[in-house]
């Protein structure tokens, strides 16, 4: 991507993850629905063309997208393709190009969610290298001839049960829509997007009274030295810790609230 898309791209992926950061939101139902956008865009050049038409105005493309895409997925799925429409984008292909990335990497965080993002990760790289020493395989997930039905049906059946489900999910989008890519390219972006995921960890961190800027910037460092990995806070202010923080990050919880205390100490006091 050149430089315009490039700055779109890194935008709306900043904006997936303030999304997926909230875990009240269904990142794999967000994957589903941003694939199907993608599938929609990529059969439809005229319409990709007119929501990335530098001469229209952002908020017009925007207004588009949500009348196309209303109630036909969720209110996440519409606003971040609106908001991805009113960036200026070098190439109408890169929007989908965009907006397939992010399906990908929405999947491979409802993985992480769950704690099998190595997993996934390990399986695709094994998939690969299946499908490198084989190629008769190669060719039936390639060929042009066979139906996208067909080909999702031969990778059930070597995945299903064996896989994780994020993975079954993320090669059948690849070999039904490969949309001018090699297999072996698509199977090395996926392992790439993986690999990069599983460097970035999200700290919820709790607390009676927002952080300032100072507090976020300790807590941030010192989370990150504990867990060896830069770490995202997603802050959230709760009146009813009274005090202190409370910290979570996956299912390992670090409680230091003035709440938890007091339930610890009544606890004891009951026993």
């Amino acid at each position: 991507m050149n430089g315009a898309s490039r700055e779109a791209l890194a935008a709306a992926r900043e904006r997936l993850d303030a999304l997926t950061d909230n875990t009240s939101v269904d990142a794999a139902k967000l994957a589903e629905e941003l694939a199907a956008v993608t599938a929609l865009l990529d059969r439809e050049v005229s319409l990709r063309r007119v929501l990335t038409d530098p001469a229209q105005a952002g908020e017009a493309k925007a207004e588009l997208a949500g009348r196309l895409l209303g109630g036909q997925v969720g209110g996440e799925t519409a606003d971040l393709v609106s908001g991805m429409v009113r960036s200026r984008w070098s190439a109408s292909r890169d929007l989908v190009d965009a907006l397939e990335e992010l399906a990908s990497i929405a999947e491979l965080t409802a993985a992480q969610r769950r704690g099998v993002l190595d997993d996934v990760e390990d399986e695709i790289f094994r998939f690969g290298r299946i499908v490198a020493s084989s190629t008769e395989l190669r060719a039936a997930l390639t060929d042009r001839a066979a139906t996208a039905s067909a080909k999702a049906e031969l990778v059930r059946s070597l995945l299903g049960g064996k896989a994780n489900p994020v993975t079954e999910r993320l090669v059948v989008r690849l070999v039904t829509h490969p949309r001018g890519r090699s297999l072996e390219a698509g199977l090395e972006s996926l392992s790439k997007l993986a690999a990069a995921r599983r460097d970035r960890m999200v700290a919820v961190v709790t607390s009676a009274v927002p952080l300032s800027d100072q507090q976020k910037q300790r807590l941030g460092a010192a989370l990150a030295k504990l867990y060896g990995r830069d770490m995202h806070l997603n802050l959230d202010v709760d009146p009813e810790v009274l005090g202190g923080i409370q910290v979570r990050v996956g299912d390992e919880v670090i409680d230091g609230t003035i709440a938890d205390r007091i339930a610890e100490a009544n606890r004891r006091i009951a026993g």
